[in-house]
């Protein structure tokens, strides 16, 4: 049995997540109503709710980070509008292209986000209120969606000392904070490990070195505790 070890999080980091989609969605809602009408207005914005899950619920994502939520989103409509405005007499051929060329223009440029797939379906399929935007629907509603939810998650994550985003602003905070060079995996290896499994991995290298440092304490711990014939401490947090 594969073991998922991403639900190992508390009860409070449960509610903390869905506190923030909850916070992000309404400003999102609230922002697009003034900008498309009726239930246009709301489809419009499906593909964020995608990302609020990532932006909250996995906020050290790689996936999660502003580049890949503006990039990703961004290059998708681009594709989506695109392959509409080209391929519209073929809706189902046009919808699978422009999900496919996301795909592949979203990991040339480093910014791999699984909600732009949706965005992009949704250029092709969203009917004629989207079509009539033509290729302003990169600016509205998607960029104003997408600068409000991560402004959103910004400032709704930063009370919160664990929950770091974007990670890059904390990057030095976190290095300093790091254990000795001793107990960290070198960069060229972790590059090695991951080329070898050669699939997408949405973990920060600071957080693999974390969770590395971490378990590389409790193993010392507990092999000092065999030692002297103690128990060990059963949880890190």
């Amino acid at each position: 049995m594969v073991r998922r070890l991403a639900y190992s999080v508390s009860e409070r980091e449960h509610w903390i997540s869905a506190a923030g989609g909850l916070i992000g969605i309404l400003a999102v809602l609230w922002s697009s109503h003034f900008w498309i009408e009726g239930h246009g207005g709301v489809l419009a914005i499906a593909s964020m709710g995608a990302s609020a899950v990532l932006l909250f619920a996995a906020p050290h994502g790689a996936l999660s980070q502003p580049w890949p939520v503006l990039g990703g989103h961004l290059v998708s409509a681009l594709i989506g509008v695109t392959c509409a405005r080209w391929l519209g007499g073929e809706p189902m051929l046009a919808a699978s292209l422009a999900v496919a060329l996301s795909i592949a223009a979203m990991y040339g440029l480093r910014c791999l986000h699984p909600p732009g797939g949706a965005t992009a379906l949704f250029a092709v399929l969203g009917g004629e209120s989207v079509h009539a935007l033509g290729y302003g629907y990169l600016f509205s509603p998607v960029l104003l969606n997408i600068v409000v939810l991560v402004t959103v998650a910004v400032l709704f994550n930063y009370p919160f000392a664990w929950r770091r985003y974007p990670q890059s602003w904390h990057h030095r905070t976190v290095a300093a904070a790091q254990p000795a060079e001793k107990s960290m995996i070198p960069h060229s290896s972790l590059v090695y490990a991951l080329s070898q499994i050669d699939t997408f991995v949405d973990i920060s290298e600071d957080d693999l070195q974390r969770i590395y440092a971490l378990a590389l304490g409790q193993h010392h711990e507990a092999a000092d505790a065999t030692a002297q014939g103690t128990k060990p401490a059963e949880s890190l947090r």
